[in-house]
């Protein structure tokens, strides 16, 4: 793989700059990218200088604003042109950087991709998408969270584009599409699902119908689809039900002797599962549709979370996704 060059938020995200500079230098310990930290000069380089690295590999661009999470996602990206986010966001338009990255506010990072990037021609609206474990290996969920109201046209296109995205990360041909709904039967759901269900039989993808929410875990299809209102509802229920079903079988493992000597017998493959289902290790969700490269991370991202949206990047753009997405819209 030729190298890359990333840019990253260092000042989104509640972790910000701490977690999200060292995830940076720990994330060249492989490939070798050029990463690109955007935001206050001053507080990246005192975060820089904890760590030994090839400088080579860093460089630091000056913004010296926020965009904080509870602004105005249009007034903010409209107004603070010389914040972190703005910034990144025109070294990808300007080509002087393949990606960018941002654990910040995700109404204005959907604004000022889709505003400054700009969308890819024929796609109407970007979408959020993140891989999902299930107990058949991932799956994709989109959108979850960039289009709280959509069209059913705008559904159909996000299956579209998952489509293309699963097949060419995952490696599955012609992988399985399926709505969100509140029942398998055709005619359930409200207007929009039932009108995207009709705009999907019509199209070439390997659509398979309606699928309830308890279908994500069993893995019936390979890419979901629905609103943003229900993909992050069901995204963020997702993640409080498994760190709360860790908590619960770890004290009720540690409740007794023999609780204790089976916890110890097993940590190898708890281990194991709790890698599965850490969102960390997915690193962030891309926004499907635009020009070049936006990954929106989680807020609460901290340095191994970096690590993996860096990592995400790498392969989304070794896969040419972009133009791939291009190509079939």
């Amino acid at each position: 793989m030729s190298q890359v060059k990333i840019a990253v938020d260092c000042m989104g995200g509640d972790n910000a700059p701490g977690e999200i500079v060292k995830g940076c230098v720990n994330a060249l310990k492989s490939d070798n990218d050029i990463l690109v930290l955007v935001g206050r000069e001053e507080a990246i380089k005192t975060e820089l200088n904890k760590y030994k690295y090839d400088e080579k590999r860093i460089e630091v661009v000056c913004a010296e604003e926020v965009i904080e999470n509870d602004e105005v996602p249009t007034s903010a990206i409209r107004r603070k042109k010389n914040s972190s986010m703005v910034v990144g966001l025109n070294l990808v338009k300007d080509g002087k950087a393949d990606a960018f990255i941002s654990a910040g506010n995700t109404g204005a990072l959907l604004t000022g991709a889709t505003v400054i990037v700009g969308r890819i021609k024929g796609v109407e609206r970007p979408c959020l998408a993140t891989l999902i474990p299930t107990e058949k290996g991932p799956s994709l969920l989109m959108d979850v969270g960039a289009n709280t109201d959509c069209k059913p046209n705008y559904i159909a296109q996000f299956a579209k584009m998952g489509s293309v995205y699963y097949e060419n990360i995952l490696g599955v041909k012609n992988p399985k599409v399926g709505i969100v709904n509140i029942g398998i039967e055709e005619e359930k759901g409200n207007t929009v699902t039932k009108e995207a269900h009709q705009l999907l039989k019509e199209t070439d993808l390997n659509f398979i119908g309606n699928a309830e929410a308890r279908d994500l875990l069993t893995h019936a299809a390979d890419v979901y689809v629905c609103d943003g209102f229900v993909g992050n509802i069901i995204l963020k229920f997702g993640e409080g039900m498994a760190f709360t079903l860790f908590r619960l079988i770890k004290k009720a493992l540690l409740s007794t002797l023999l609780g204790k000597i089976g916890a110890a017998l097993s940590i190898k493959n708890l281990k194991g599962l709790m890698k599965e289902m850490d969102y960390s290790e997915v690193g962030g969700a891309p926004f499907l549709g635009l020009n070049s490269l936006v990954v929106k991370a989680h807020g609460a991202s901290d340095a191994k979370a970096v690590v993996g949206a860096v990592n995400q990047c790498r392969t989304f753009i070794k896969n040419d996704i972009v133009n791939k997405i291009y190509e079939k819209m």
